[in-house]
């Protein structure tokens, strides 16, 4: 992090009319070959996002100097000891997400220094700002700078946009925030929460990874050919069907297909359909993907995985989303863009799965036949899975069925795309995992309650991606603060 001591410083809605009438379906996107491709805004993906920030108060000693007083937050706060303190756990936030925090060591104290930052800002153009008011009586100056960066509606659009992260400590400033709580600006008014600035910035580290990030999608013919989903600016890159067998027929059964085979099978809480041969396939698809994404600089995977066989690729997707690395079922945009995103701001493999009602206990029941199994972060161990078959087809196969664990706060969203972006969002808790059989639909089955709505049958979307822990909120206030409208 830079210091800079310069003065210039329902029930019934079904997949195909909720796709219809909410979202882009991936079929409706312009695609381009790459080499006549010049709108596409991929870049590096590892790219760290930049902020520039400062801290809003008039010196102490000038204060003192007039025989001022310093109103709210009152003459026990210090405010230098305080800038000190928070600058050292923002270098440790600024390691931890892995961004560029530029933090203008001279406090903002007048007008000139306010144009001066605004000018700054204007001309390095960051992903960002981070402004930290300390005195109620520069909140002038404070909505000075936010009304040339992003408070004002007509801004969102223009060059001069720069979305802000404001952060208040409680007791600083008295009066209505109504009008800080809209696009463009995340506010934040609490306690030392070096936790919320945290997530603020990582929202404007995660609206860049998406927007500079690569999906290699698997599905048809084509190859090579590339689109923009609109808003988030993620690039789509298609890669056909027949080359993904070619690359898994190419892949040679050597050391680290068998370990990983073997791996699946050892922390398998049982085997149960699939032998050897099937564990040691799907190991083998798993590191044809890998290639895949590393060919195509990919950095997301969605498939036309439907009927593929001894290719189906569901210990792969459950591997890739361990790792960090989002992979949608049945070539899927808003799922796949739901579960990148769910990754970079809480790292949590997710669950795409199709929607069930239990109308008897008034409950959400969720199937499909991958899932994430690091469900509590990638850092942390797998939940229990069995080795089971795909659920639909007599081919030799082999796919997880995760067990999610009974009581767990969940939250469920999805993406839906389009120039005018949308997001549902719904929270719940774990009621139990079914075995199969008895219960159909897919290998891994969850039923969830349902928060804050009378009917679970209302809930709307299909390929919803569940994940552990209630992100609800936070959630919504990524959506508001890039102007994603929220349904529920």
């Amino acid at each position: 992090m830079s210091e800079h001591k310069s003065h210039h410083t329902g029930c019934s809605c079904g997949r195909r009319s909720f796709v219809a009438a909410m979202g882009a379906s991936l079929g409706t996107l312009a695609f381009q070959p790459v080499a006549a491709q010049t709108a596409v805004n991929h870049t590096n993906p590892k790219e760290p996002a930049r902020i520039l920030g400062a801290f809003l108060y008039p010196p102490s000693d000038t204060l003192r100097k007039k025989g001022q007083w310093w109103s709210w937050p009152g003459n026990d706060f210090d405010a230098e000891g305080r800038q000190k303190q928070y600058m050292t756990e923002l270098r440790k936030i600024e390691k931890k997400l892995n961004i560029r925090l530029t933090i203008t060591y001279k406090p903002i104290a007048d007008k000139q220094s306010a144009e001066q930052f605004i000018k700054r800002s204007q001309q390095s153009k960051p992903d960002g700002i981070l402004l930290i008011p300390f005195f109620n009586g520069h909140f002038n100056l404070l909505d000075h700078i936010l009304n040339s960066t992003s408070l004002k509606p007509e801004l969102i659009k223009s060059d001069a946009y720069i979305p802000a992260i404001v952060f208040c400590c409680l007791g600083v400033h008295h009066g209505s925030i109504v009008k800080y709580q809209r696009q463009g600006v995340h506010f934040i008014q609490s306690l030392d929460n070096m936790e919320a600035i945290e997530y603020g910035l990582k929202m404007i580290q995660t609206k860049k990874f998406m927007q500079h990030s690569r999906i290699i999608s698997v599905a048809g013919a084509e190859d090579g050919k590339e689109a923009t989903v609109p808003f988030w600016g993620t690039t789509i890159r298609k890669f056909s069907l027949k080359r993904f067998e070619e690359e898994v027929n190419n892949t040679k059964i050597d050391d680290a297909v068998k370990k990983l085979a073997r791996s699946y099978k050892r922390n398998a809480k049982q085997t149960m359909e699939p032998a050897d041969p099937e564990i040691l396939q799907a190991a083998r698809v798993h590191f044809a993907n890998k290639r895949i994404l590393e060919s195509e600089q990919g950095d997301a995977m969605m498939m036309d995985c439907l009927r593929r066989g001894e290719l189906m690729p569901c210990m792969s997707f459950m591997t890739l989303r361990d790792e960090g690395i989002a992979a949608g079922c049945e070539n899927d945009l808003g799922p796949t863009l739901t579960l990148m995103m769910v990754q970079q701001l809480f790292n949590r493999p997710g669950f795409q799965h199709n929607p069930c009602f239990e109308t008897e206990s008034n409950n959400y029941f969720a199937s499909h036949c991958t899932s994430g199994s690091k469900l509590f972060g990638i850092d942390k161990p797998q939940e229990k899975y069995l080795l089971r078959n795909y659920g639909h087809t007599n081919d030799p196969t082999c796919c997880p069925q995760v067990l999610w664990r009974v009581g767990e706060e969940v939250t469920m969203a999805r993406c839906i795309p389009g120039a005018n972006a949308q997001m549902l969002v719904y929270s719940g808790k774990v009621m139990k995992s079914y075995d199969m059989p008895p219960v159909g639909g897919c290998r891994t089955n969850v039923e969830i309650s349902i928060d804050n709505l009378e009917d679970a049958c209302n809930v709307k979307g299909h390929h919803n991606v569940l994940f552990y822990g209630n992100y609800a909120r936070r959630l919504k206030q990524f959506s508001r603060f890039f102007g994603i409208s929220v349904i529920a």
